[in-house]
């Protein structure tokens, strides 16, 4: 791996931060931030909508479906820009690192030239209906029910912990058409417009913060066979492939060492002397966050040579839980009493590294896959 950037990249994450600063002065702030609030959807729609003006929203994307000629490189480097700072992009970051992807490797003509250029154009929102009340981890164990009537798919079931649902255009749906089937087998996508009649959505209450999570009953949900993504009962490989992108799609390590950084400077100008222990303890933090990044780097380092998604990114994103969780817990100790005050940054760091080890695969469901692909050790 070559370590130094590109004059192109290093240019690159100039601009970019450039055009932050100038962006966000002054309105990124309050209810703005909270992922999810009707706030920060109004705002990270405009905000995408002038990343989209200057080509930086979907630069990895090839140029036929609204991208340009990036390299993964500079797709992380958005990332890691835009993460450190609370992400302004809202869900954009899962539309244009793994749902636009997996649609345009497996959609239809028509289902390409419905949903990438709004993606593209960052003027649509997803959500991903997963996890379900006996199927989180285990992801292969859903229930969700989708019959085929015709040229239709009744849906029963019930989805839940599915972040931006009450904001969403569209539903990236994981369903089981064929109940006979071996595990993995019989699982189908489904692109769900949200507004479709039979589908419900409740808030889940949480610590993590309003508007983090929801649940989704499907009754007698009515959904076209053409919103069906890839073959029909194909759909794990589809979700495994989308998976893959998923997990370093989002550079926690980045927010992590901002917050992180942003205490260090509270404890300076506070007065407050560090004991050796807590010295070490922040030294260890740093440590994982920059461990996390060259992980993150390796599956980079995998996809701009075109190599097929492995098991360097069930690493990495293992590294990044531990970095959000070590800097949750060293933040609490730096800030005191003070992480008791809603909004501090203690306080909201321990709070996003609570759904760190959930979000985007949990994370003993990633060391059992690095177990077995990585290590070939055999199932317990």
């Amino acid at each position: 791996m070559e370590f130094g950037w590109s004059d192109e990249d290093a240019t690159f994450r100039n601009d970019l931060r450039s055009f932050i600063a100038s962006e966000l002065d002054g309105g990124w702030e309050g209810a703005v931030r909270h992922l999810g609030s009707p706030e920060n959807v109004a705002y990270s729609i405009t905000f995408n909508a002038r990343l989209a003006e200057r080509g930086w929203l979907t630069p990895h994307w090839p140029a036929e479906h609204g991208g340009g000629k990036s390299t993964p490189w500079q797709h992380i480097i958005m990332g890691e820009e835009l993460w450190s700072i609370g992400e302004p992009r809202g869900p954009q970051y899962m539309n244009i690192n793994w749902i636009g992807p997996s649609i345009m490797a497996h959609g239809t003509p028509e289902q390409k030239a419905l949903h990438l250029p709004l993606i593209a154009a960052g003027r649509v929102i997803w959500c991903q209906g997963f996890s379900e009340p006996d199927a989180g981890s285990d992801l292969a164990s859903l229930r969700t029910r989708a019959e085929r009537d015709g040229d239709e798919y009744v849906v029963n079931g019930q989805k839940v912990w599915t972040s931006y649902a009450s904001v969403a255009d569209y539903c990236y749906l994981l369903v089981r058409t064929n109940p006979l089937a071996e595990r993995h087998l019989g699982i189908s996508v489904l692109l769900v417009p949200t507004s479709t009649p039979g589908l419900k959505i409740t808030d889940v209450g949480s610590m993590v913060g309003e508007h983090a999570f929801h649940e989704l009953f499907f009754d007698d949900m009515r959904v076209p066979v053409s919103c069906r993504l890839g073959a029909e009962d194909e759909g794990w490989a589809v979700v495994r492939e989308a998976l893959s992108y998923e997990r370093v799609g989002a550079p926690r390590y980045a927010r992590a060492a901002f917050q992180l950084d942003a205490a260090m400077c509270w404890a300076r100008d506070s007065g407050i002397k560090l004991s050796e222990a807590t010295i070490e303890r922040v030294g260890q933090a740093y440590a994982s966050c920059a461990a996390a990044r060259l992980l993150a780097y390796r599956v980079m380092d995998e996809r701009s040579k075109g190599l097929p998604p492995g098991p360097s990114g069930n690493i990495a994103r293992a590294a990044m839980v531990n970095a959000d969780r070590l800097v949750g817990q060293c933040v609490l100790e730096l800030q005191g009493p003070e992480a008791m005050r809603s909004g501090a940054i203690a306080d909201e760091q321990f709070r996003k590294s609570l759904a760190a080890g959930i979000a985007a695969g949990s994370y003993e469901t990633q060391m059992n896959l690095i177990a077995r692909l990585r290590l070939n050790l055999p199932k317990g």
